[in-house]
């Protein structure tokens, strides 16, 4: 015999009170399911004392359609306060959920999912009736208290995601690259896509949003497995010792970054329709690591970083991103780790890990949320230098003497990393973690890369002789001139590192060269002036960045046609 209705609902009542359980309806089997023309599934994905958030997946099984509307009313007193992938409005107790411009389309046996952020007090019950189009609609089953928990689709985490797995090719970028004279050389490259602001998730000024993104990835998956690639990244105060990535968030706005920009987020990562892929987040890069080297009393500090030092909001960001994000079973959080021309100086390198660790216990995460780290992220340092090594003297002058490294503990990315990953060990992070290097933009080749060692005249002109970075300082970041494609994306190219990335897509600027008016909150910033004279970041040397660039993450062709120019490996 089914179940009444009355008694189902009530069992859900119940139900609804546990945090983070997928509530969802069995349909009692005489109502005849089978000549209902739709079913909505609606879970709670996360609960807490005063909200929640839900996901709603519909299935129609009617004829197609190219708009939609979905109807719920709420028996207690909860409201919708943010949604996503729908226009959900509320009038009363009454929710109406209609499509976006993208995805209106539903066809016979397709399916459609949004999700959104409520409040509520007491009782959290589960709708007892959706409608399709004012047709009342199936409840998909699952949640009842007699019913068997679902098993987990993803099984445990794998050790490295890329292992055995292709990476998902963004087609907006892929076709950006591809519209290039020599592009579509590169344009199946796998790269990062960056969720940079609030919209970006839903998807602004006409590109893809999140779910678009894993819809493709779906796609493009196969029979095999796939990592998709997702750049966190909207800190409050975000940035805080540049200009040109500063973020949509005011240094207070801590709970808008968690209720409208990590919860959205989690809940489309955690809809079992993405079970099956493998999901990497880099979590918010240039953060924690200002807060070691540009804070006071250092001469590098400035306000901005001294006061999110001051009201933690940088700790509590990232350590609410890796418990919420590193919860979800096929999710993979990698934080950023800097690059060794930030981090490897002797008072940086330790304190950067011990920084890390606070925010990976911050906030409810714990270090296995944590599967490693990367570096080197939308930077240019070099990946190996072949021609000098940190041991090497010059006349009795070690090369840590020489400008260039000015007594740095590492010459290039992959000693770095590999050095971060065992601190990082030591300092109690798992066994088994990670590192990614971006190799995006570190290949420096072209006729002014060395084919050997710098003349023993002098450590200097050693140095200088030999370094496959060709930049004027290591702390110049901007559209650095003389760039190119570093090393192909790949899975375990050395010990200790789980695989080469482009997480910077290349063609997409630092920064803009001068000040633009816009509506995304980035200002200018001196360092991708290409006439700017320094500051103590980087020695007070040039900025060495290239010319009429636009707003950061805009497409630059002339850096684009550089970078393939001097790519190395060369492209063929």
């Amino acid at each position: 015999m089914s179940r009444t209705r009355t008694a189902m609902l009530a069992a859900l009542a119940l139900v609804a009170g546990a945090s983070g359980t997928a509530l969802a309806a069995t349909v009692p089997e005489d109502i005849g399911t089978a000549a209902v023309p739709c079913t909505v599934d609606y879970k709670v994905q996360n609960q807490w004392d005063t909200g929640f958030t839900a996901a709603v997946t519909v299935t129609n099984s009617g004829a197609a359609k190219s708009n939609w509307s979905v109807k719920w009313s709420y028996a207690g007193n909860q409201k919708v306060t943010s949604g996503w992938n729908a226009k959900i409005s509320q009038s009363g107790a009454a929710v109406t959920a209609t499509n976006e411009t993208y995805n209106g389309t539903l066809s016979t046996g397709g399916s459609v999912s949004f999700g959104f952020q409520g409040s509520y007090s007491g009782t959290n019950a589960i709708p007892a009736t959706f409608t399709l189009d004012g047709v009342t609609c199936n409840v998909d089953g699952g949640g009842g208290p007699t019913d068997p928990p679902d098993p987990d689709p993803t099984g445990p985490k794998v050790d490295n995601p890329y292992s055995g797995a292709k990476v998902y090719v963004n087609p907006e970028w892929s076709a950006n690259a591809a519209a290039e004279p020599g592009g579509s050389r590169i344009a199946n490259q796998p790269t990062g896509v960056w969720l940079d602001r609030i919209a970006a998730i839903n998807g602004a000024g006409g590109k893809m949003g999140l779910r678009a993104h894993l819809d493709e990835a779906l796609k493009q998956k196969g029979s095999g497995e796939l990592v998709v690639q997702l750049v966190i990244y909207n800190l409050p105060g975000r940035d805080c010792a540049a200009l040109a990535s500063n973020g949509e968030l005011g240094p207070t706005e801590i709970d808008k970054y968690k209720t409208q920009y990590i919860d959205p987020i989690a809940a489309i990562l955690a809809d079992p329709k993405y079970a099956s892929l493998r999901i990497v987040n880099t979590v918010e890069l240039d953060s924690l690591p200002n807060l070691v080297t540009n804070v006071s009393p250092r001469v590098t500090a400035t306000p901005n970083c001294d006061t999110m030092k001051a009201n933690g909001n940088y700790i509590k960001g990232v350590g609410y991103a890796l418990n919420k994000l590193g919860d979800i079973a096929n999710v993979y959080n990698y934080v950023d780790a800097g690059h060794h021309g930030w981090l490897g100086w002797d008072d940086n390198f330790s304190a950067s890990v011990q920084l890390i660790k606070q925010a990976a216990t911050a906030e409810g995460a714990t270090v296995n949320d944590v599967a490693g780290f990367i570096t080197n992220t939308a930077n240019y340092s070099a990946l190996k230098e072949q021609y000098f090594t940190i041991s090497d003297s010059v006349n009795g002058k070690s090369v840590r003497e020489s400008k260039w490294v000015d007594w740095n503990r590492y010459v290039d990315e992959l000693s770095y990393a590999q050095a971060f990953r065992a601190e990082a060990v030591n300092q109690g992070f798992p066994s088994g973690v990670g590192m990614l290097i971006d190799t995006s933009r570190n290949g420096w080749g072209g006729s002014a890369r060395p084919t050997g060692p710098g003349a023993m005249t002098d450590v200097d002109t050693y140095v200088n002789g030999g370094r496959i970075d060709r930049r004027i300082n290591t702390g110049n970041w901007c559209n650095q001139s003389g760039a190119g494609l570093g090393e192909r994306p790949q899975a375990s190219p050395a010990a200790g590192i789980d695989a080469y990335v482009w997480m910077k897509p290349p063609g997409e600027s630092d920064g803009a060269s001068s000040a633009i008016p816009n509506d995304e909150g980035k200002g200018f910033d001196r360092m991708c002036d290409p006439t700017y004279t320094g500051n103590p970041r980087n020695n007070n040397n040039m900025s060495g960045a290239l010319p009429n660039s636009p707003l950061s993450g805009h497409w630059f062709s002339a850096q684009f046609q550089q970078l393939m120019q001097n790519a190395y490996p060369p492209l063929s």
